[in-house]
């Protein structure tokens, strides 16, 4: 089911991650960053507002590629299902998680923050996976070490991603694409300040190649 992701990725180069607290706010930020040159979108479960913000943009943005983060266990992946989600990201893994999964039409980008998880994930099948949390985790250096006995993985980092280091991790043979929210900071979604967003879209959208 991964391989469905890999050109999704392989495109996104930035992947914005979306904390939506109303949903009002979903679709003009969603479009405000697909104007900028982002089109896959991850939007998190942390708030009540996420999975209808989801179902929003799916609905009225056909050219974006709205997944869902943050996913812990069975029931956010039937209800990402449910939603419209066309990917799911997930902080880490659990068997549990794995297994719900299976079932399921939409691939998922678990989480792996060293070389044991690394190892596991891949013995079920899973070659592209999130590197979280990025920075706390070794950054950079903890990658190209991964890189090396574990070259066949291809990582999403996530996790103090910012316009300073994308570009350092963007260059790395084993990364297909970062994960950062500083394009759609809370105080500018706030202000509604969506030609400002789209400023940082476009940035952040020529940070590869």
């Amino acid at each position: 089911m991964q391989q469905n992701l890999v050109p999704v990725l392989e495109q996104a180069g930035v992947v914005p991650v979306l904390v939506i607290d109303n949903v009002s706010e979903a679709l003009p930020l969603a479009e405000a960053l697909v104007e900028g040159g982002l089109n896959v979108l991850e939007v998190t479960l942390r708030t009540e507002a996420a999975l209808a913000a989801v179902e929003e943009i799916a609905k009225h943005l056909p050219d974006a590629h709205v997944g869902t983060g943050t996913v812990l266990n069975g029931d956010d992946v039937r209800r990402s299902v449910d939603a419209g989600a066309t990917f799911m990201v997930s902080p880490g893994v659990t068997e549990s998680l794995l297994d719900a999964v299976d079932g399921v039409t939409i691939p998922l980008l678990p989480g792996a923050s060293n070389p044991s998880e690394v190892m596991r994930l891949l013995e079920r099948g899973y070659r592209y996976q999130k590197f979280f949390p990025a920075e706390a985790a070794g950054g950079i250096p903890m990658l190209k070490s991964i890189g090396g006995p574990l070259a066949q993985v291809k990582f999403c980092p996530t996790g103090g991603i910012s316009p300073k280091n994308a570009r350092d991790y963007l260059s790395l043979s084993n990364v297909i694409c970062v994960g950062g929210s500083w394009m759609a900071a809370p105080n500018l979604v706030a202000e509604k300040n969506w030609a400002e967003i789209t400023r940082l879209a476009k940035e952040a959208s020529l940070l590869k190649g």
